[in-house]
């Protein structure tokens, strides 16, 4: 369970101050995927930060699973984000001098994983790359470079992944195939899955959509799971 208490985010701007999110009280049920959307500037990728536990809130609170992580220090939110939190950006971040096996190998073999190798090689597997493992980034494709960064976000089986717009540098096709393989890891692993998108397909299959403008909240839509249209299990198409 993902809860905003009050959570407010404030930055000095020239004399003044600028409010990127207004108070905010929102709940993410676990095991849902919550789409956040609105236009450029109205706080979606701050209140992933937040959550991330990347930033700290000006006011309020955030909890994750019982943790109110505003609380934690710096060494006390790296290892919630190692265990608990992973994340896929819109442009990858891959390690350029690395192979996309050994990329998603690193954050096991930090956290001391004993059987790091042989997961590496099940995660590209089931992400739809499994003969893909030597390549480096820059022999990939951009949907095969996000494929990797999803193996890469699951590499220490986080209960919470957070995506910010996983599409966004992607053509429609290959976004498409990034969508379902995302539905379908909450479908199968039950990860919480929280996504910022400009993607109305992805908003309206969400479990929660939550809509911003200006910093505040316009909409929270909730509906059943048996509302949302179903996604292949971890679908293969090639992007």
């Amino acid at each position: 369970m993902i809860e905003l208490r009050g959570v407010t985010k404030s930055v000095p701007s020239g004399t003044g101050t600028l409010t990127i999110l207004h108070p905010l009280d929102l709940s993410i049920p676990h095991g849902t995927v919550a789409a956040i959307t609105g236009p450029s500037g109205s706080g979606k990728s701050t209140l992933l930060g937040l959550v991330a536990g990347l930033d700290s809130p000006t006011a309020g609170h955030v909890i994750i699973d019982g943790v109110d992580i505003t609380s934690l220090d710096e060494d006390g939110l790296a290892r919630l984000r190692g265990t608990r939190i992973g994340f896929v950006f819109q442009f990858f971040h891959l390690l350029p001098s690395l192979t996309a096996y050994e990329n998603v190998l690193v954050p096991m073999e930090i956290a001391g994983a004993r059987d790091a190798a042989a997961r590496a090689t099940t995660l590209l597997s089931e992400v739809g790359l499994a003969e893909r493992g030597h390549h480096y980034p820059s022999q990939l494709s951009g949907g095969e470079q996000q494929r990797v960064a999803i193996a890469r976000a699951l590499a220490n089986a986080p209960p919470l992944l957070l995506a910010d717009e996983p599409t966004g540098n992607l053509d429609t096709s290959t976004g498409h195939s990034i969508i379902e393989l995302l539905l379908g890891i909450n479908r199968t692993r039950r990860t919480t899955l929280v996504l910022v998108t400009h993607d109305p397909e992805l908003a309206a299959r969400a479990d929660v959509a939550i809509a911003l403008r200006d910093g505040r909240v316009v909409e929270h839509r909730e509906q059943r799971p048996d509302q949302v249209a179903s996604a292949p299990v971890l679908a293969r198409a090639e992007g």
